[in-house]
Parts: C-alpha cells; structure tokens; sequence
C-alpha cells in the first residue's frame, strides 16, 4: 500500500512542486498571442533561447505540455488554451496591483500611456501636452495615435492607460468622461453655392458629392450618421476617400466634393487655402463628443477625472462646448 502512495506523491511533484513565475506567465502570454517564438521574442526584447526556455520551464512547473511546436509554427496545446487565458487574467491582475499601489503611493506620477485618435491628435495635443507641462511636470506622458479600434484593444488589454476620443463607445469595461462637445462644419471649395452661408440645412446633405475618410476612422461612421440623419440614401455613392483629414481637405479644394470637418480642425486645416470655404448649418447642427476613456475599476480613476477636468478648463478657448 506503501508504494502507491510514493508513486502518486512523486507524479504530484513532477506536475507541481514548484510555482510558476510571473516572467514565465508572461513569456508565454506573448507566445500564445504571437504564436511565433522569433516575433515574441522581439516583442519582449528577449532572445529566443531565453523565451524557450521561461515557457519550457513554466511547462516543467505545472506539468503539462502547454505548446506543440514544430518547424514551422507554434501551436497552443488544449491544456495551453486553457493556461493562456488564465496567465492573461493573473498578469492583469499584477498590472492592476501594481497600479493602485502607484497610485496610492504617488498619484500624478509616473507613465501615462495616452491614446489619441488621428482626427483629435493634431488639433488638441497642443492643449493636452501644454496641459501637462502646466499641471503635472512629474507624469510621463506617452502619446500614441491610432485608430479607435486599436486604441480600444490597447486600453482593455493593458498597452494602454487612457484614450481621447469621439463617443460614445458602447464597450463593456470601458467608462468614458466627456470633455467637450464640437459642431462640424461644411468644407467646400471656393465657388459652392453654400460657401458662406449660416443656415445651411442638414437635408442640404442629400445631394452632395460627400468626401469621406477612408473605413475604420470614427469620423467616417459620424459622417455617414448626419448624412442618414439628413435623409441622405444608404447607396449614396462615396467614390472618393483619403486616409487622413489633411488630404482630404486638399480634395476639397481640388473641386472633387464637399466634406464634414470638426470645428477644432478648421483653422489647422484651411489657413491660407484660397481654394476653401466653410460652410455653417442651422441649429443645432450636426456635432461630436470627445472624451477620456479609461477601464472601469482602474485604481487610477480619480486621477484621470481630475486630468478630465483640467482639460475642460484647458480647452475653452477653443471653438467647443464643454461637456460637464
């Protein structure tokens, strides 16, 4: 009876005995996401032997074979799937712990990875980073500008500390603070019949040849709401589209259509541009709301309310309204 028992406890050993460490969990985590041993290791500025051997090693601790590698890719084995998403949430929650310690040690401190969207980051980091400069020297301010599903994706996923940009979003585990409200405004060329004019009606979009930017931008999927709101068919042909709001202005100003442009964007975008006119609609016109977004539950929450305020205070010179 004796020697079974010895068998089981040195099974157990083998699959258990020693715990796994946080620089395993988290090589694996960027194997099982890249699922490429070179990619990963570049990801994490590690060597590829080095990552090997954390995941090996995490493998040795728990006792099951969490990767199926072979020449050419790396695959998760099923007992690997399951760790995966368990490694996820404990490294989320070291982040996490790490956070409010942070926070409660030395709030306005430290990084702050602040994601912008493209049709904000040029008309408002002036504000933002002056902002900063002013009120807190001491954090570090890291701006990336990326498209609004990537910037989502970072901020759940823990790349990202806090996003400005157009809502709402409508994303679980996502709470967003407004900031301000903004009209858009009609961008025509010189010689358009609503070149100048301050009542232009919203149904006034039925019938122009609309510029847009190109898919995956918020302010596209903004435009295309005025214009339904407008009345303006679902088959509208858009045929023309720019990946960034500077070509799309200079479009404009070729003759080749008419565009939507937030207001904080205009006098960037047209100073000097002959060939341009805006164009203003009747009240209320068409407008968007920028906010902070942060993960709901961030030990830094307070934080980023107070950042919130101080940007509405930062941003009243602008041709906004502030949203309380």
């Amino acid at each position: 009876m004796s020697a079974p028992a010895k068998s089981g406890a040195k099974s157990g050993a083998k699959g258990g005995s020693k715990q796994p460490t946080l620089a395993q969990l988290r090589a694996f985590a960027v194997v099982a996401e890249h699922l490429h041993f070179r990619d990963a290791a570049a990801a994490v500025g590690m060597s590829q032997p080095a990552l090997s051997g954390a995941v090996s090693a995490l493998e040795e601790a728990v006792g099951v074979q969490l990767l199926e590698r072979t020449t050419r890719k790396v695959l998760l084995s099923p007992a690997g799937e399951r760790i995966a998403a368990r490694a996820k949430v404990v490294l989320e929650s070291m982040a996490a712990l790490m956070e409010e310690a942070e926070a409660v040690r030395a709030p306005f401190t430290g990084v702050l990875r602040l994601g912008v969207i493209p049709t904000v980051a040029p008309y408002l980091l002036p504000t933002v980073l002056g902002l900063f400069q002013r009120r807190y020297p001491l954090m570090d301010l890291q701006v990336h500008e990326e498209q609004t599903s990537s910037l989502l994706e970072g901020l759940t996923g823990g790349r990202l500390d806090l996003l400005l940009l157009a809502v709402p979003l409508g994303v679980p585990g996502v709470t967003e603070v407004p900031v301000f409200d903004e009209d858009f405004v009609l961008l025509v060329p010189r010689e358009h019949p609503l070149a100048g004019r301050r009542d232009i009606p919203r149904e006034a979009l039925r019938g122009l040849q609309l510029l847009l930017l190109d898919e995956g931008h918020c302010l596209r999927d903004q435009a295309l709401d005025i214009c339904r709101e407008a009345g303006r068919g679902e088959g509208a042909d858009v045929t023309t589209t720019a990946a960034g709001l500077s070509t799309l202005v200079q479009l404009v100003a070729g003759g080749l259509g008419v565009t939507l442009l937030p207001r904080t964007a205009l006098r960037l975008e047209t100073t000097r541009n002959e060939y341009l006119a805006t164009g203003y609609f009747a009240e209320p016109a068409p407008s968007r709301r920028i906010a902070l977004a942060m993960r709901t539950g961030t030990a830094r929450a307070q934080e980023f309310r107070a950042v919130a305020q101080s940007l509405r205070h930062a941003v009243r010179p602008l041709p906004v309204w502030i949203a309380e």
